[in-house]
């Protein structure tokens, strides 16, 4: 990996911050790190940005979409080592967020010439007869992008790309946990034309992120993290759009008349895709009560398969979690749930950061475990007696991002669908598929707007009307 990345124009560098490997605590590479007094000079060029960003044609801002898409391709193997290098993710899980990340830039670059309003039938209301007209989708603006650890590169894409291809500025700030897949992104968004002030990248700390949102001149702030964030967000960035995803606690249902293997492998994969830090990952899992041992059988066997180590290694299937802290956290949170009455299947394992994928049973609904999110490797797993049962137990939560069923019933799938309170439910799919063009987003608390590239760039556009009233005199 080079762990040297090279600085673009669009970025502050006050001094220099190490990013570490999650893994082994190496330093993999640097970024420069800003501070409060460089974001009024951010926020100047920001605004100049934002009017260059608003003249570029629809055509331009697809090609350049195009071509940053195609820079990521090219260089998928450094994206991918990257990723797995500041994150965590095993290597062969940083392949395919490369891939979905050009998939994502692509489908913008798509929606960037598509972008359009409507004819609005002003006649169709009494008294409006001589009036014709239509609306047109216009820039906000400036927009602030504050982008989490996990999906360091595509969901770093869900909101640059959006955001470029509906002709706004955008000011990112990564997590500084994760920011080298964001800088190397930003890079190639600027290689492929981008102005550097139409994108400009700022890495630095709560109190840098904090100064960006209070400023009045952001028209929006678009935020994946966590809700104590999420709540100082609101609280600072006062009126003004946001856009936020602060998680879930996806709930799965697994009924007798599926193929319960195939159930078991995809909520194996859904629980502990990147160390189970995914905010649509499979951390409830509710099963029929006459299919509940075979299943338990069946999950706890594949757990047990899953090679545990180094992200770089192509034999793993999980690396570690972003930090010790956050291993030692849900350690606690299981140690907790056991204490309570919850019973360990396997796992509950801790070597540094390194938490091994953790199965439980009997966990007591009042514990952290059950009613927060863990995002980390561990699943509880629960019977039930009737569908309505599951469903409720699935909806006694305050998130909802995303909920699976697995069941051969179509009549069981749509009533499972139409009563899950999610932003989206996945029929014989784990919670934690996602498509990167589907709209995306959840109910309850913890959700504002929705990501997924059109729906992006509709929350990043604003309607104007224009409104022809005709001199009927003229026709006489």
């Amino acid at each position: 990996m080079n762990s040297s990345l090279k600085q673009g124009e669009g970025v502050s560098r006050s001094s220099l911050f190490d990013v570490l490997s999650p893994f082994d605590r190496s330093v993999v590479g640097t970024v420069p790190l800003s501070q409060v007094a460089d974001t009024q000079d951010v926020i100047a060029r920001a605004q100049h940005g934002a009017l260059q960003a608003a003249a570029l044609t629809r055509g331009r801002r697809a090609e350049m979409l195009f071509k940053a898409a195609d820079l990521v391709e090219q260089r998928a193997e450094n994206f991918a080592v990257t990723i797995a290098s500041e994150a965590g993710k095993t290597i062969r899980q940083a392949r395919k967020e490369t891939a979905r990340c050009v998939n994502t830039l692509r489908l913008c670059a798509e929606e960037a010439k598509r972008l359009a309003g409507e004819i609005i039938p002003f006649d169709s209301y009494a008294g409006s007869e001589n009036r014709s007209g239509y609306y047109t989708l216009e820039p906000l603006g400036v927009i602030l992008a504050i982008t989490p650890f996990n999906d360091p590169l595509n969901l770093v894409a869900h909101k640059l790309g959006p955001a470029i291809a509906a002709g706004n500025g955008v000011i990112l700030k990564p997590s500084l946990l994760a920011p080298l897949s964001a800088q190397a992104l930003t890079e190639c968004l600027w290689e492929s034309g981008v102005p550097a002030d139409v994108l400009q990248i700022v890495h630095g700390g709560p109190d840098v992120a904090s100064a960006l949102v209070r400023e009045k001149s952001i028209r929006m702030v678009t935020f994946t993290g966590g809700p104590a964030t999420g709540e100082a967000i609101t609280r600072d960035g006062g009126l003004k759009k946001m856009a936020m995803d602060l998680g879930g606690n996806a709930p799965v249902i697994v009924m007798a008349d599926c193929d319960l293997r195939d159930a078991a492998e995809s909520c194996v994969s859904g629980s502990f895709w990147a160390a189970g830090q995914n905010c649509i990952g499979t951390q409830r899992i509710f099963v029929a009560a006459s299919a509940f041992n075979q299943f338990v059988e069946y999950f706890v066997e594949l757990t047990k398969k899953m090679v545990v180590g180094n992200p770089l290694d192509e034999a793993s299937d999980m690396g570690p979690m972003i930090t010790e802290s956050q291993a030692e956290r849900i350690e606690r949170w299981v140690d907790e749930a056991v204490s309570m009455g919850a019973r360990v299947l396997t796992g509950h394992r801790r070597e540094g950061a390194l938490y091994y994928p953790t199965v439980l049973v009997d966990v007591p609904s009042h514990c952290h475990l059950w009613a927060d999110e863990a995002f980390a490797p561990v699943v509880s797993i629960s019977s039930f007696a009737n569908l309505k049962d599951a469903v409720a137990a699935a909806n006694a939560s305050e998130s909802s991002l995303q909920a699976g069923i697995f069941t051969n019933n179509l009549e069981a799938a749509l009533a499972a669908a139409g009563s899950l309170q999610a932003g989206g439910v996945m029929i014989n799919d784990s919670s934690d598929y996602r498509f990167d063009g589907m709209p995306f987003g959840g109910f309850k608390y913890g959700s504002l707007g929705r990501e997924g590239v059109r729906f992006s760039m509709m929350e990043m556009t604003q309607p104007k009307v224009i409104c022809f009233k005709r001199n009927t005199a003229n026709y006489a």
